[in-house]
């Protein structure tokens, strides 16, 4: 049985620069997002495994004396992370009455639970009764990285909770951060919450959630950028849905008729990548007005850039719009064609024009939000370091 509790929370994530650029070899700048999943493992009622998703209508007990017959046969050891076995996944499929080839949120979620859950404590000599509570401030399916958030926070927590890691001591009101060896371990295992999630994952947005700030990406590498800061945006969800291998195919088959044409716009793309991770580390030393010039211009550029590969819409445009009237700055985040879009907010935006903004975009019936990119990473919470709103949730279960 489990000693204490264990509360963690991890960022979304949004693509700053390089979407769609990334796929033909181009860097691109994944940035956290400080919309976060709480995550609390608590011990649970003796010979039960209970999870709580209420984001995703999601509740569900198990006995542990079932989930025995359903662990690995090979056990490689916990800083090894193997890949799942389709078999393996499979099996916990039918286990949890999850038909084949289901791919919709909650039986993914579930899957990726019992794997990790069977995974880590695969070495024990008995699985722990627990309860699992989760809540996401974080929109599924909007390309915002929910999923990530999620397998790290479940990683981080069953570490934690197994002493495959250190639990970092808090403070009342205080969160603390895990150990750069430990959080390449949550990392690795998160990537395999990835995997059972999405197949092939890039491995970019778990990064995103273990670490926090930015990460460049360019052709398969992942490398966090030393020192990033904290950026206040709006997030616009334009609420139309989009099919982002739809969109890729038709950006590739463009730049395959225009070869001449595209080839410039995604070396463009590349250098405007390049060119804000420079302003960056630069602002991460001390940041000053111009380099929120330099941010507004980028975005502006990137944003047409955009719209000539084929990936804009009329909501993003109409974002767009709405924002330049108020002297903001927008572009699309992710794959485009609707989804979401960012906005900047530097330090002299007056509040007031942020209220107004985010009215019209909801006016519009699109869900806008207020917060920041370049946040922590996975963090330990004590209980009292949460807001009022989420500790009552989590509460509840």
């Amino acid at each position: 049985m489990l000693a204490r509790e264990c509360i963690v929370s991890a960022p979304g994530k949004v693509i700053l620069h390089g979407e769609h650029a990334v796929v033909h070899g181009k860097v691109a700048l994944a940035v956290s997002l400080n919309l976060r999943t709480y995550l609390r493992i608590q011990p649970g009622a003796a010979g039960r495994v209970s999870i709580n998703m209420p984001n995703i209508d999601t509740f569900l007990s198990w006995d542990v004396s079932s989930l025995h017959a359903l662990l690995p046969a090979s056990r490689a050891g916990l800083q090894n992370a193997v890949e799942p076995d389709a078999a393996v996944v499979l099996k916990l499929r039918e286990y949890a009455g999850l038909g084949d080839g289901l791919a919709d949120t909650r039986s993914l979620a579930v899957l990726a639970f019992l794997y990790i859950y069977l995974s880590v404590f695969a070495e024990s000599r008995e699985l722990p009764s627990l309860t699992m509570a989760v809540w996401s401030e974080l929109p599924t399916g909007a390309g915002l990285g929910s999923s990530a958030a999620f397998s790290v926070c479940l990683s981080a927590a069953l570490l934690a909770s197994r002493g495959a890691i250190a639990c970092p001591a808090v403070e009342a009101a205080q969160t603390a951060r895990w150990s750069d060896e430990d959080l390449e371990l949550i990392n690795k295992w998160a990537f395999q919450g990835e995997k059972i999630i999405h197949g092939n994952p890039s491995g970019v947005d778990n990064a995103v959630g273990t670490w926090g700030g930015a990460l460049r990406y360019h052709s398969g590498k992942i490398k966090p950028l030393s020192s990033t800061p904290m950026l206040r945006i709006l997030l616009t969800n334009t609420r139309v849905p989009r099919s982002t291998k739809v969109l890729v195919a038709g950006v590739r088959d463009k730049i395959t008729k225009f070869p001449a044409i595209m080839n410039p716009v995604l070396e463009s793309i590349d250098a405007i990548s390049c060119e804000c991770e420079r302003t960056l580390m630069e602002m991460a030393r001390g940041p000053e007005i111009q380099h929120y010039r330099v941010l507004e211009e980028l975005i502006d550029i990137n944003q047409h850039h955009l719209n000539v590969m084929g990936v804009g819409h009329p909501s993003l445009d109409r974002l767009c719009q709405v924002s330049l009237a108020h002297g903001l700055h927008s572009k699309l985040t992710g794959a485009g064609g609707g989804g979401c879009g960012i906005t900047l907010l530097t330090p002299d935006t007056d509040s007031s024009v942020v209220e107004r903004s985010i009215q019209e975009l909801k006016d519009c019936g699109y869900d806008c939000w207020e917060t920041s990119i370049g946040a922590p990473g996975v963090l330990h919470h004590s209980p009292s370091s949460l807001t009022e709103d989420v500790l009552k949730i989590l509460n509840s279960y």
